[in-house]
């Protein structure tokens, strides 16, 4: 059985995507009740269908340790819980590990960052991760995964005149289309005994810049500074008081141009995918179109 986290999360639901015509998959989310697209219900089943059973749901709460239920899991695909202080991502992923240990897991498959994030806010519970994971008893498989082109979407727009004001300056992101990560992320733990106690760098093959970004989008570029970026993050009240210094510090790898993956010494993607990676920016194109229409 293999059992995804996050798996109504946007890389989750892909990767579930990318596993529904196995019959050993199972979704574990939060809130089994709200059922991401393509699965079903809890204690629902398909009846005179044609198609596959969709795949079942598990309760999967990484801030209650009680709800870590691994039974019967086989390889367990743990996508980052991010989004938190570190000693909370930390608790977090400690706990899964923990019921992992306990339940009898056999390969534990995680979704890390990239090697050149390491000047990142958030790379030390990452790292903190992969320690933890090559200290204990399981077998495993690290994927150390870029950032999304449609992170870019979002931390680069185009303002309402076409503008992107993000302070990239001169630097560039070796950007990875979501979708590829999660393709990469399936047949990983489809075959995970290939894979036991391997590393895998996955970045994008082209590092983008902010001229090509507003090209992709008809706009311009015009970088502001980082205090600008600061201020008007931490006046946007959609950011909480941990996230500000992140995304300053994205900016601020990407303008250094330490996340361009020119410090990556293998970039495994195109190996794994067995095909040409996605190009990132048609992902970012679409990104942006898609929040344009929200």
């Amino acid at each position: 059985m293999i059992l995804i986290t996050g798996a109504n999360g946007a890389l989750g639901r892909l990767v579930a995507a990318e596993l529904a015509d196995r019959d050993d998959v199972v979704l574990g989310t939060r809130n089994p009740g709200s059922a991401a697209p393509g699965s079903a219900a809890p204690g629902s089943a398909d009846t005179g269908s044609t198609h596959a059973p969709r795949p079942a749901r598990r309760r999967i709460d990484f801030d209650d340790p009680s709800s870590l239920d691994l039974t019967g899991v086989d390889t367990l695909l743990l996508i980052s819980a991010g989004y938190g202080e570190d000693d909370v991502v930390i608790a977090r992923h400690d706990a899964a590990i923990t019921a992992a240990e306990k339940a009898g897991v056999r390969h534990l498959v995680y979704t890390s960052l990239s090697g050149d994030g390491d000047h990142l806010a958030y790379a030390l519970a990452h790292r903190w991760t992969e320690r933890r994971l090559a200290r204990g008893p399981l077998a495993w498989t690290v994927l150390r995964n870029g950032l999304y082109a449609e992170f870019l979407a979002t931390i680069a727009a185009p303002g309402p005149d076409g503008t992107i004001a993000a302070p990239l300056g001169a630097g560039r992101l070796a950007a990875v289309a979501r979708a590829d990560l999660a393709a990469v992320a399936a047949r990983v733990a489809a075959e995970p005994e290939r894979h036991a106690g391997r590393v895998y760098e996955l970045v994008g093959e082209r590092a983008l810049g902010g001229a090509e970004l507003a090209d992709a989008v008809g706009g311009s570029y015009e970088p502001g500074s980082l205090g600008a970026a600061r201020e008007a993050i931490a006046g946007s009240g959609g950011a909480l008081p941990y996230q500000v210094p992140m995304l300053v510090g994205t900016y601020s790898a990407i303008a250094g141009g330490f996340l361009d993956g020119s410090g990556i010494e293998e970039n495994a993607l195109r190996t794994l995918l067995g095909r040409a990676p996605r190009p990132a920016l048609d992902a970012y194109r679409t990104a942006v179109s898609a929040l344009s229409a929200s």
